[in-house]
């Protein structure tokens, strides 16, 4: 026994002579322990894997110069040199994180982003139709995130001291001329297009992509759909008009077409609701859509989309410089609008776009002044002249451009690329008092551009780019670098900043006479602190904007105007709090003053406020089949002035200002759907109503004057409270069930 005892004492003692042993401790660049990391020598079978502690130890009988090779899941692996001497060794290991989707901080300073393919989502397509606010209009549910100013008397978005001009807005890719139905005077307009042709909405409030250009303030960034799932009809009937389309999916589900149409007329509603303004022409609406979509690969998807429109209206006002004449306007519009792209994916570590567009805007206005028999007038002597003509406005945009994507490990990408927009506008002015005549001009506007998105680890990110610019009419150029850090705080918390240059051509209106001016140009700070999961989101950000070379168009036209912006915002939305409640709240305080048109010193811009202030709520009761949504929107008075020309001093002064009242608009809206629980059916329906300041506020937008100053009248809105009440057919696709899985 002895003997036996003795024999496996040896042999164990000579199975161990001559090996070292490995030991240490696995951490990340934090200095956390890396649990599950496996630590063996190169080409053995020698190693161990660490435990919660990042802790490893294991021996090895192998000498020399060696290779450690340590793996583990979510970091990059990492090659130690080692020499194996028969002693022991001590070996700390340090691994970095390998940046994936799922963990990785996103550069988000500036940006809400809504996109199937983004983790920060703040608005969907769904979204957007059951704000109550909103009436089904992009930019509208837009208003109730922060940034926006509550401006209801001109279309567009008037973003952190910017101009309605100054926030462009670009779907799949390229930019869209003419987003919003045409200008008439103090009623603003809806955007043209439906929510549910995009499956992707960017609201850049500031420090956009580099691929962008030419937007001072803003950018709205929209992703048209793809192939849809399932072939479908759709037909609504509503207070304003009705509407009807056609989806059809091939068999294999790699190709669809689609046609819609839609007509509108307010003049049932009119005679419900009555208006401030006198109609002549009751407002009328043709609405024409095509699309197809090809999947020409697994990765690859070709779009085609076009939109056709016709529309008029005309109404009569009272003239505020007399007490017997009408001031009569009427427009006529007809708008094109197509857009072409193609994704594809080029091997494992390319991706190509290319995106055309082509719009085209034709606007005719007749403006006359009409007596109290509604007979026209001409008026020779002031200020009666310049309220009598005829204005033929035309406006073409093409645009082409690529972009080139290349990945490196990790989600590190470099994309660079070019576009070349020919723009055409032509204005033909005909007065009976004043000279007539044509203008026009033709831009070539070229850009190229790079930007690189550098992962480091999954806590640190930059988006680093730039962009080159040319105008030919303008023949100047400009460099355009952008910037953007982004660092990983605690649990699903980051914060990001961003900087950037941005310019733009002055508006069409000075360009179609003049073509010495320059691009103006705003400089962007921005600080940004956000978390987000599933059911929360929390953002706040504070920024600083500095303006140069705005047009100033006293004493002479030129680009001498300059301003700034500065103040803070905070974004709170909450889907799981309160059981079938989807809410979230925005608050934005902004501090501006610019120098710009006929200002006589920096002042307000009289389309601001300082506070701002949104909450909106979508409840969902199951026994009723309802969504009960409602959202109110608070602003501050902004400024108005009354800003005449005075001969002696040669320049504007102020003769009357002050500010309006505070704004109020709670909303409401009902979607009905008695279809919801009826599974398997292949017809759906939704019953929509909805009523805008339901407390009947008064709103007022600032004030017109007099010729002679004496006289002001508030702009208001047309009516108090504006009424919406339609039902809406699908057959093929269930929409109902839409709206309950993206509110709940």
């Amino acid at each position: 026994m002895r003997l036996l005892v003795v024999i496996a004492v040896v042999l164990l003692h000579g199975s161990g002579f001559g090996q070292a042993t490995i030991s240490g401790k696995v951490k990340d660049n934090k200095g956390r322990p890396v649990a599950g990391a496996s630590i063996a020598v190169k080409d053995t079978y020698d190693g161990a894997t660490s435990d919660s502690t990042g802790t490893y130890k294991f021996r090895t009988s192998e000498k020399g110069q060696q290779t450690l090779l340590i793996t583990s899941i979510g970091y990059r692996l990492s090659e130690q040199k080692i020499d194996i001497n028969g002693s022991g060794i001590q070996l700390d290991i340090i691994l970095k994180e390998e940046p994936s989707e799922l963990k990785a901080v996103v550069v988000s300073a500036g940006t809400f982003e809504a996109s199937d393919s983004k983790r920060a989502t703040v608005l969907s397509p769904i979204d957007i139709v059951t704000t109550a606010s909103a009436n089904a209009d992009v930019t509208a549910a837009i208003k109730t995130l922060p940034g926006p100013q509550q401006v209801g008397e001109q279309e567009g978005l008037f973003v952190r001291g910017g101009t309605a001009q100054e926030t462009k807005v670009f779907i799949d890719g390229t930019q869209v001329n003419n987003f919003y139905f045409s200008s008439v005077p103090d009623i603003a307009q809806r955007g043209r297009f439906s929510p549910f042709i995009f499956k992707g909405t960017v609201f850049s409030s500031g420090g956009y992509s580099a691929l962008y250009g030419q937007a001072l303030s803003s950018a709205l960034i929209l992703e048209s759909v793809d192939v849809p799932e399932t072939s479908s009809a759709s037909l609504g009937i509503s207070t304003v008009g009705l509407s009807g389309g056609l989806q059809k999916v091939n068999k294999r589900k790699t190709a669809s077409w689609g046609v819609a149409y839609s007509y509108t007329n307010l003049l049932p509603y009119f005679a419900v609701v009555s208006q401030k303004p006198d109609y002549i022409t009751i407002p009328e609406f043709h609405n024409a859509e095509a699309n197809f979509r090809i999947k020409t690969s697994k990765t690859g998807i070709l779009k085609f989309y076009g939109y056709f429109n016709l529309n008029r209206l005309g109404f009569r006002n009272p003239d505020i410089d007399s007490s017997e004449l009408k001031d009569a306007f009427q427009l006529k519009n007809f708008n094109v609008y197509t857009n072409l792209s193609w994704r594809e994916r080029i091997g494992k570590m390319w991706r190509l776009y290319v995106g055309s567009s082509y719009s085209s805007n034709t606007d005719k206005y007749k403006q006359e002044l009409q007596d109290e028999n509604d007979i026209s007038q001409d008026v020779p002597y002031d200020p009666y002249p310049g309220k009598i003509f005829n204005l033929t406005s035309q406006g073409e945009l093409a645009q082409i451009k690529t972009v080139l994507e290349r990945r490196f490990s990790g989600l590190s990408a470099i994309r660079f690329g070019a576009e070349h927009l020919l723009s055409r506008d032509k204005t033909d002015f005909t007065n009976p008092f004043v000279s007539n005549g044509i203008s026009k001009f033709d831009d070539h506007f070229t850009a190229a551009f790079a930007e690189s998105d550098i992962y480091i680890t999954n806590d640190l990110a930059a988006k680093i780019g730039g962009r080159f610019e040319h105008s030919s009419y303008l023949d100047k150029s400009n460099l355009v670098p952008r910037i953007s850090l982004a660092y990983k705080v605690g649990v699903q918390g980051q914060v990001s900043m961003a900087y950037g240059i941005f310019y733009q051509k002055p508006e069409r209106q000075y360009l179609l006479f003049k073509n010495y001016f320059d691009y103006s140009q705003a400089t962007h700070y921005i600080l940004n602190y956000q978390k987000v999961s599933k059911d929360y989101t929390l953002r706040t950000e504070v920024y600083y904007k500095k303006y140069h070379r705005l047009i100033k168009t006293v004493p002479d036209t030129n680009n001498n105007g300059f301003g700034e912006a500065k103040g803070f915002e905070v974004f709170w939305r909450d889907r799981k709090t309160l059981k079938n409640v989807d809410y979230w709240i925005s608050y934005s305080y902004l501090d501006t003053k610019r120098d710009y048109l006929n200002y006589p010193f920096a002042m307000q811009p009289n389309f601001t406020t300082h506070h701002t202030a949104s909450v909106v709520v979508k409840k969902f009761v199951g026994k009723l089949k309802s969504m009960f949504n409602a959202s109110y929107s608070f602003a501050t008075g902004r400024p108005y002035y009354n800003l005449r020309y005075d001969n002696t001093d040669a320049k504007y002064k102020i003769f009357d200002q002050g500010k309006t009242i505070s704004y109020n608009n709670l909303s409401f809206s009902i979607n009905y759907l008695p279809n919801i629980f009826k599974k398997g059916a292949s017809q759906h329906s939704v019953f929509v109503f909805s009523v805008t300041n339901v407390l009947g506020s008064k709103q007022v937008y600032g004030y017109n004057y007099s010729y002679a100053g004496d006289t002001k009248q508030p702009v208001t809105p047309p009516a108090k409270r504006f009424y919406f009440i339609g039902c809406f057919l699908s057959f093929g696709v269930d929409r109902t069930e839409d709206v309950i899985n993206s509110n709940l």
